[in-house]
């Protein structure tokens, strides 16, 4: 039996500096290039013609619900880079609570990103669908499905191969 995962220990550094130890685990990038590649594809097409910061706001979401910190760093940090505000940062997780903090748009978004990221639990509610389907044409709510997808499977990505948060290399 051939395994790709090793017991070693690397040293990388946080965004802070600070050095991390972390397990080796597989490098999805260099070991399924292809399959990596034809997702940064799919990602890059998601995201084509949406607003920038509903894009961070849904991947953001998604983060939190699959408890990603790799992505969760990396997106907070791209939404900050590209204008958002600490406030709105803050009160995504609990964006039902502060929706005045919301646009009606970017809370459609947001419980369309919860209900299929948890679509095992209850499936993808008509109520939550018909809410993003008024907020968005056709295209856009494919748009925003897409990157729903895209998100959720980096975040596979990130928590199967043990990524660890502030090291992202972009």
């Amino acid at each position: 039996m051939t395994t790709n995962t090793t017991n070693t220990m690397n040293t990388t550094k946080a965004a802070n500096g600070a050095a991390v130890a972390e397990k080796v685990r597989l490098d999805f990038a260099k070991s399924a290039r292809k399959a990596f590649r034809a997702l940064i594809g799919f990602d890059a097409a998601a995201r084509e013609g949406l607003d920038p910061a509903l894009v961070e706001l849904i991947q953001i979401r998604a983060s939190h619900l699959n408890h990603c910190a790799y992505c969760l760093h990396m997106h907070t940090n791209d939404a900050r880079k590209a204008g958002e505000s600490e406030d709105r940062l803050h009160m995504v997780a609990v964006w039902r609570e502060a929706r005045h903090f919301f646009t009606e748009r970017e809370q459609a978004a947001l419980a369309l990103t919860e209900a299929v990221t948890l679509v095992a639990d209850r499936g993808v509610p008509d109520d939550v669908y018909v809410r993003a389907a008024a907020q968005f044409d056709e295209q856009e709510l494919a748009q925003v499905l897409a990157l729903i997808f895209a998100i959720n499977t980096w975040n596979r990505i990130a928590l199967s191969t043990a990524k660890v948060a502030g090291t992202d290399e972009r």
